[in-house]
């Protein structure tokens, strides 16, 4: 009787730690998906939906399992070991080699696979029980308990533990991992039942072994299949807890990439941050106290840096470690010319929809310098609701400059930025500047009142503006300006971008899906 309790119990311990392994790996997939992929509500939503959809069909197929059910288990997760474990290692190297349309295919199949496999589980763990002696009704309600409880264990685990500090590739590695340590433990725990034992532990023993390998090497091989999506070589790379930083330089040209998207290059990155911040202060009545949204890597603070009268600069950046690289990598240092070290600056690491929200300050000149709006998280930083908030925060005379996506290539986004921040009762001016690296890029000047560019004067140092080249910026050619059409001629109605109805993500992944 007791030998039956404590299988009982084994059997319970092995479902919640399997449990713990496989939200992990539904979890991991969506990070994986959302870093090489992009728009992470969309990975997630897919994944996650894959991920279910396999437990289904795996649940379905356990019904033909009947016989030999410790084995089983055992194989199912030697199978999980392998084809998770190795997963976001190939992912990386399909990306790299194949590009693509093959790496989706490659992460969707390998959910749907894992998500299969782990379906199987449970069945055949309550079976077991049941096969030992335990009722049905309470197998199947500790198991599931156990399976419940562990999923919550899992999704903590992951989000706080496994993705900051080991990242995608070694966190596959080590989960593969825990699965087969628990296959190996209950086939010893079952060793009498199991004729053959010795063959099917030396199997575990070699997958054990390989994803062993696994977790000392295959970072560091992965790192060179991700070398290979980068044209310049890689000299800084980390997983934040909120996004993938690589820093590339070649014969003096740094780039910053978070997740995969370039934010600049040093070549030529004066031309984008003389836009985003001269226009604004030109056209500001009071120049004393700046908000800069974004802009972590400290180059806008840099051209702010040139107004004696500006008294205080407050950044705002989600990620402390973008700061962080801004204040201390040497590259990025000599590039922002030191902007950290000016006393009149103060940094703010939290969500800028979060900060406008509860600040209670007002500034003379609001500068926003975001990502574009490429997922649902940064889509909430494009809609009238952000735009009004700044508009709160704004005072009488003040400027507002939005980084907008570009109107070549994305015209109907930039031109739905434009109708949102007017929306927020704020006047706007359009301006694009041509920035090799990116490509004609536009910017948003808004005001409270109607803005006069037409009288503003540049009164600091710069490399790329004039007067006369601030006023050539405000010209569109007809083929990106507001009154666009379709291919059959119709106009294209401008949308305002909501948080109830974010229309913009669409818009933005269909027109860069050609570039």
């Amino acid at each position: 009787m007791s030998n039956k309790i404590n299988q009982s119990k084994a059997i319970y311990w092995a479902s919640g730690i399997v449990s713990v392994c496989g939200i992990i790996f539904e979890v991991l997939f969506g990070a994986a998906g959302s870093y090489l992929l992009g728009d992470g509500v969309k990975q997630y939503t897919l994944t996650i939906s894959l991920f279910l959809t396999g437990m289904g069909i795996g649940a379905s197929i356990s019904e033909r399992v009947t016989k030999h059910l410790i084995l089983s288990f055992v194989w199912i997760e030697y199978l999980i070991g392998i084809i998770a474990g190795f997963s976001t290692f190939l992912l990386f190297g399909v990306s790299a080699f194949l590009g693509d349309g093959m790496n989706s295919l490659f992460l969707y199949t390998v959910t749907l696979v894992v998500g299969a496999l782990t379906g199987v589980e449970l069945p055949i763990l309550i079976r077991k029980a049941n096969e030992i002696g335990v009722t049905v009704q309470k197998s199947t309600a500790r198991v599931l308990f156990s399976d419940y409880a562990g999923g919550l264990i899992g999704g903590i685990l992951f989000v706080y533990l496994l993705r900051p500090e080991f990242g995608l590739v070694k966190t596959a590695f080590i989960v593969a991992l825990i699965n087969v340590t628990i296959a190996l433990w209950i086939l010893i725990y079952f060793k009498k039942e199991i004729l053959t034992f010795k063959r099917h532990f030396s199997a575990g023993i070699v997958i054990f072994l390989l994803l062993v390998v696994g977790i000392f090497i295959g970072e560091e091989t992965a790192f060179t299949f991700e070398q290979k999506l980068y044209r310049d070589p890689i000299i800084y790379t980390e997983q934040t807890e909120y996004q993938q930083i690589i820093l590339t330089k070649e014969q003096g040209d740094v780039r910053l990439f978070l997740d995969g998207q370039l934010q600049f290059s040093s070549s030529d990155e004066y031309r984008y941050h003389e836009t985003l911040v001269h226009p604004a202060m030109a056209t500001a009545q009071k120049k004393e106290n700046i908000l800069i949204l974004g802009g972590g890597d400290g180059l806008a603070l840099r051209e702010l840096q040139k107004y004696d009268e500006v008294k205080s600069m407050t950044l705002v950046d989600l990620d402390p470690e973008v700061v962080e690289l801004g204040k201390t990598h040497r590259d990025l240092v000599k590039l922002n010319e030191g902007a950290y070290e000016d006393e009149r600056v103060k940094v703010v690491n939290d969500d800028a929809f979060q900060f406008v929200k509860h600040s209670k300050q007002f500034y003379d000149v609001i500068l926003v310098d975001l990502p574009d709006p490429n997922n649902e998280s940064l889509s909430k930083l494009y809609t009238l609701e952000f735009y009004q908030l700044l508009r709160n925060h704004l005072i009488p005379g003040g400027s507002l400059m939005i980084q907008a996506t570009s109107p070549t290539f994305a015209t109907e986004v930039y031109w739905s930025i434009d109708k949102t921040v007017q929306a927020a009762d704020l006047n706007t001016a359009n301006l694009h500047v041509d920035v090799p690296s990116f490509g004609d890029w536009g910017f948003v000047l808004a005001k409270r009142e109607p803005v006069q560019l037409d009288t503003a004067t540049l009164d600091v140092e710069t490399r790329y503006l004039t007067d006369d080249v601030l006023a050539g910026l405000r010209t569109f050619g007809k083929d990106i300006d507001k009154d666009i059409t379709d291919e059959k001629g119709n106009k294209i109605p401008i949308e305002v971008n909501t948080l109830t109805r974010p229309t913009i993500i669409e818009k933005y992944e269909k027109a860069w899906r050609s570039y």
